[in-house]
């Protein structure tokens, strides 16, 4: 009887474990986010990195406002990420993320969510100590079609209006008594 038993148990765990098999890790196309927040705006085209003078560098990219990022890679001297870098100036309508990743330096960018038109940031990088400095000049044309802005469930209380000028809170609340 013992037997028949632990066969039946070894059976019931065998098939709920069936379902448990390893399988391969989701692999997410493109540079990962340290944040791990891996949303990628719905329109993210960006241009090629080009060259315009000794130092500088421009991208375009066109991204929808729908709360997604928008990546950018460049590379020291075609070869290596750069060993430091600043945004400057920012951009005014949303949010620019810089890391290295993979011999890249990655320029994330993530516009105000429904914000709609043209931004522009700029991003300095560094080769290293001593080393000429690259600037890098993107400039974004942000699409907001079909971003809906969620109206919020809950109304916001209106603040109380305030005592009239000169008046005192204790002339207030006995003219608030008096009315009752």
């Amino acid at each position: 009887m013992r037997v028949r038993r632990s066969s039946a148990i070894l059976v019931a765990v065998s098939a709920v474990l069936a379902g448990c098999q390893n399988k391969p890790a989701l692999q997410v196309a493109g540079p990962p986010d340290p944040f791990g927040y891996m949303k990628r705006s719905a329109v993210c085209r960006v241009s090629p990195v080009k060259s315009a003078g000794p130092a500088l560098k421009t991208a375009s990219m066109s991204v929808r406002s729908d709360d997604g990022n928008c990546v950018v890679l460049v590379q020291s001297d075609g070869e290596h990420a750069y060993a430091s870098f600043g945004v400057a100036p920012a951009p005014e309508h949303g949010k620019a993320f810089l890391y290295n990743h993979n011999d890249h330096t990655v320029v994330m960018y993530t516009p105000n969510t429904a914000y709609a038109g043209p931004d522009h940031f700029g991003v300095t990088l560094i080769r290293g100590p001593g080393q000429p400095r690259d600037t890098l000049e993107i400039t974004a044309t942000v699409d907001a079609t079909g971003v809906i802005v969620p109206t919020p469930m809950v109304k916001a209380p209106t603040p109380a209006p305030a005592p009239a000028k000169g008046t005192s809170k204790a002339a207030t609340r006995h003219r608030a008594r008096a009315a009752h």
